[in-house]
């Protein structure tokens, strides 16, 4: 790619009866954000003017039906279906989560075929996308079946960056999925991660405990010193700098996070309660580990305020501009990798 030519950024729409719309419209409304990427907008242009009309717009979008016209310097929408969709702002409807698995389908394949650099996806409805020929809780899993490489839900902002051993898993069973196998994994793609797509040369790993006050050696379960620790430990002894269990209740409070470059929790609700308390309406859900570069607003559909032009797109204007920076730093990294001789610019 020519450093001049724009990276072609491509969005999933989303549940139609969500925000996601919205967050768009707002976010490309301004022209300059033109200056950094090229939108191309999977759904459909009657769809997309319906939205425009709605929130009384004034953007202006370029139809298109196959991604080899995509116009740099115009807000592009690969129509993906062609007929009248009827919306109702907030309504959960299984018809409409169609529309979502079909933009989703369309964009992740645009993606794998390199037609667009980078994905980012406006937020669905877990249980409206469902149906015999999709079954994943999220982004996420899909993504990982479609893409190269080990997912990770990876939940970042500038100063501070949460990772998950395990994501959509009930917390009953979570012990159960926490293997050394798993940490491993898990603790590897972060590490990469960090390097590669945050230009962090040496990364700072904190790793919170499975049980309250990390098992309290053995008092409140076994699992954090038969299962965690020892894996960090191997993990450390191996090179990296990797620090842990530690107690999540006082954690983030206390500050400690400040002297990590990433977290990694047990489950969904340990890591991203924090991180949301934190970072809510300025974070990105990243799904790193991939062999392409997709992110998310730190938010779901937000149902309750869908069409009433409230929503705050500050969180989806920071998953573009994450999306772009990552795909530039690990070019920047594939290439120096390639060229052990070349200098590359890092973060300490």
């Amino acid at each position: 790619m020519e450093k001049d030519k724009k990276i072609k950024l491509g969005i999933s729409i989303g549940d139609l009866n969500g925000i996601g719309s919205e967050i768009i419209i707002k976010t490309f409304e301004d022209n300059r954000m033109l200056e950094f990427c090229t939108p191309v907008i999977f759904a459909s242009i009657k769809t997309m003017s319906f939205f425009k009309k709605h929130f009384k717009s004034s953007i202006n979008f370029h139809a298109i039906n196959h991604t080899d016209q995509i116009i740099h310097g115009k807000i592009n929408v690969l129509n993906v279906w062609k007929e009248n969709v009827t919306i109702n702002f907030g309504e959960e409807d299984v018809k409409i989560g169609e529309y979502s698995v079909k933009s989703l389908e369309a964009a992740t394949a645009a993606l794998k075929n390199e037609a667009i650099d980078v994905l980012v996806t406006a937020p669905i409805h877990k249980h409206n996308i469902q149906s015999d020929d999709f079954k994943f809780p999220g982004h996420t899993n899909y993504l990982a079946e479609k893409l190269g490489g080990k997912s990770l839900m990876f939940m970042v902002t500038n100063t501070l960056k949460v990772g998950l051993l395990t994501d959509h898993v009930p917390v009953k069973d979570v012990p159960n999925h926490i293997t050394a196998e798993l940490i491993n994994e898990k603790i590897n793609t972060v590490y990469m991660s960090l390097k590669q797509d945050f230009r962090i040369s040496k990364p700072r790993i904190a790793v919170l405990g499975i049980n309250p006050h990390a098992g309290d050696n053995g008092v409140i379960g076994e699992e954090d010193d038969k299962v965690l620790r020892p894996t960090l430990q191997d993990i450390k002894e191996k090179g990296k700098m990797v620090y842990g269990p530690y107690s999540a209740d006082s954690f983030f409070g206390s500050g400690n996070y400040k002297n990590f470059d990433a977290i990694v929790a047990s489950y969904h609700d340990q890591g991203l309660i924090p991180f949301k308390t934190i970072a809510f309406g300025h974070g990105v859900n990243y799904t790193a580990g991939l062999n392409r570069v997709r992110t998310s607003p730190d938010h779901g559909t937000a149902f309750e305020i869908a069409g009433t032009g409230k929503a705050d797109n500050g969180s989806f204007k920071e998953a573009v501009f994450t999306a772009i920076e990552v795909f530039k730093n690990r070019k920047e990294y594939n290439e120096y990798s390639k060229n052990p001789l070349k200098k590359a610019p890092k973060k300490i």
